[in-house]
């Protein structure tokens, strides 16, 4: 028929597995969120114990409202948990806050990649804008040079994105060792941990992989009018 763009099968992969992700990140969090750790500390308690630890008093800890909220904000020098992570002793919900600990730590050690992200993100934030409107004029116009330059100029989010991912990683892993170094889990309960924090790492490949593939489509549509 007129209106279908075969293009869009191209998304179906990536759309499959930015589903599985979620999935897979708020069901290992609703499964770990029930088990409590031995030690009945909150999260928070032992977030302020991982900052505290790594000498990072001046890093405040903050309640934000929602439901996996949470993350570290430089701008506030601020680590924000929860509704089902402040006061929550999981093990699911511990892990979270150590992850985002993580950050503030490799934000007070001015980890390499975090500074790289932190500098592209103006860069990124104009070429997911300005890169859509430069394609449209490209396709309208049927000029393939300025459709190609409105590409590059998205794809600059699949660098950022690409950034990201030790970015998290390292923060997990941070996270993971420190509460094995603080005998704060044991083996058992930092299993479980770690099942939820790479089930939310999931999310940020799926992110990637869902920007590759609307970069692939583009190019296949650019490319066919190219050749019309």
């Amino acid at each position: 028929m007129f209106w279908y763009d075969y293009t869009y099968i191209i998304l179906i992969p990536a759309l499959l597995f930015g589903f599985y992700a979620q999935y897979k990140v708020s069901s290992s969090f609703s499964k770990y969120s029930k088990v409590a750790s031995s030690k009945g500390w909150t999260a928070a308690e032992i977030a302020r114990k991982i900052l505290d630890d790594n000498r990072l008093y001046d890093v405040a800890i903050a309640h934000v409202s929602g439901n996996l909220t949470d993350h570290f904000n430089p701008k506030d020098n601020t680590v924000y948990l929860s509704d089902s992570v402040y006061s929550s002793t999981s093990v699911a919900a511990i892990g979270v806050a150590a992850h985002e600990c993580g950050h503030a730590v490799q934000y007070a050690e001015q980890y390499a990649p975090m500074r790289l992200r932190a500098a592209l993100v103006p860069i990124t934030n104009f070429g997911s804008t300005a890169g859509f409107i430069i394609l449209a004029i490209g396709l309208l116009f049927a000029s393939y040079n300025i459709a190609m330059l409105g590409i590059l100029l998205y794809s600059l989010m699949a660098v950022f994105q690409a950034v990201t991912l030790p970015v998290e990683f390292n923060a997990s892993s941070r996270a993971l060792e420190t509460l094995r170094a603080g005998f704060v889990l044991d083996d058992e309960e930092l299993s479980m941990t770690k099942k939820v924090l790479v089930a939310a790492a999931l999310t940020y490949v799926a992110a990637l992989v869902s920007t590759i593939s609307s970069i692939l489509r583009l190019l296949v549509i650019v490319n066919g009018r190219k050749k019309d």
